[in-house]
């Protein structure tokens, strides 16, 4: 008996959305890295593009565990002699809180080439409405 090994034409890619209002923000990042992987087909293959496409809605209504919200800090840098940059979570979820489950969610990819695919499959939205009707997504209960 030989080992399933899916190829990367013939995977069937579902839509999913996640309701982030009153949950951890990691636990629905780890969710959905998990998903836009692909982890819980069961044709799962660690080298093909075997995720879905997952939409987390109501990011402004997650919580942050803790003192997560006064000692968490995002860093970045624009490129500048001493132009190192800084935003505690407590600003950066009431101004930009898609940004914040964006950052989550990639940090928890790998980095290469099967990461950043799964991260364009991602979709993040502050409130409760999102533009993909159309694609008739599943409620995903975790």
């Amino acid at each position: 008996m030989s080992t399933y090994m899916a190829k990367a034409g013939q995977v069937a890619r579902k839509w999913y959305i996640l309701d982030a209002a009153g949950k951890p923000l990691g636990r629905v990042a780890a969710q959905a890295a998990a998903l836009l992987r692909g982890k819980h087909k069961p044709e799962y293959t660690p080298h093909v593009d075997c995720g879905d496409h997952v939409i987390i809605i109501n990011c402004g209504k997650a919580v942050l565990t803790g003192n997560k919200l006064e000692k968490k800090v995002w860093y970045r840098h624009t490129g500048w002699i001493g132009g190192l940059k800084e935003v505690k979570y407590a600003t950066l979820m009431e101004t930009r809180p898609e940004k914040a489950m964006s950052l989550a969610v990639n940090g928890m990819l790998p980095n290469n080439t099967l990461g950043r695919a799964a991260g364009t499959r991602l979709r993040v939205y502050a409130g409760a409405q999102h533009e993909q009707a159309a694609q008739k997504p599943e409620a995903y209960e975790f």
